[in-house]
C-alpha cells in the first residue's frame, strides 16, 4: 500500500508517495487517494530532504524514485535534472538535447506529466523570452520555486536558448 505525509513548506503543503521505499510522486496541497497516511522511514528521509532545500541548504537529493512515460518524457526528464539549481532554461533548449530541437510542445507536455516536481525541476523550464509559462502547480508556485532558488543558488544568468 502507498504511504503518504504532509510536509508544511514555504510554498505549499507537500505529499510525497512512498510506494516500497521508492518515491514515485509529489502532490502539492492535497493529500493523494489511494494512500494511507503514515509517516514511514522513507517518508522522513524525503520530509528531511525537502525541508533542507527549503533551508537553503541542499541542492541534489538522494531520493530514490520512479517514473513512468514514454522514451520521449524519460529523455526530457533526464534533460531537466542537468539544469543547475537557480538556473532556467527554454524549452527549446531541452527539446535540443532531447535530439528534437523542434520538439518544444513536446517537452511542455511531458513536463506537465512529471509527477515528481521539485525532485525533477520542471519549474527551472520557462518560455524562450523569459516568461513564466506552464506549470502543473500553478504559476505562482512555478514562480516561488524559482526565486527560492535565485536566493540560494547562484547568480542567475540568461536563460540558456
Amino acid at each position: 500500500m502507498r504511504k503518504t505525509i504532509a510536509i508544511k513548506t514555504p510554498i505549499a503543503s507537500i505529499w510525497p508517495i512512498d510506494d516500497e521505499g521508492i518515491c514515485t510522486e509529489i502532490r502539492f496541497n492535497l493529500m493523494p487517494t489511494n494512500c494511507i497516511y503514515e509517516e514511514t522511514p522513507f517518508l522522513l528521509q524525503i520530509k528531511q530532504e525537502l525541508l533542507e532545500y527549503f533551508e537553503g541548504t541542499r541542492r541534489e537529493f538522494t531520493i530514490p524514485v520512479r517514473t513512468h512515460g514514454t522514451p520521449f518524457q524519460m529523455r526530457v526528464w533526464e534533460a531537466l535534472k542537468t539544469i543547475p539549481y537557480g538556473e532556467t532554461v527554454s524549452y527549446q533548449h531541452i527539446a535540443t538535447l532531447t535530439g528534437d530541437p523542434k520538439a518544444v510542445r513536446a517537452v511542455g507536455l511531458a513536463n506537465k506529466r512529471n509527477r515528481l516536481p521539485i525532485l525533477i525541476p520542471c519549474h527551472r523550464v520557462i518560455a524562450k523570452d523569459g516568461r513564466l509559462v506552464g506549470y502543473n502547480g500553478g504559476l505562482n508556485l512555478k514562480e516561488l520555486l524559482i526565486t527560492h532558488e535565485r536566493k540560494y543558488g547562484p547568480v542567475p544568468k540568461t536563460p540558456k536558448h
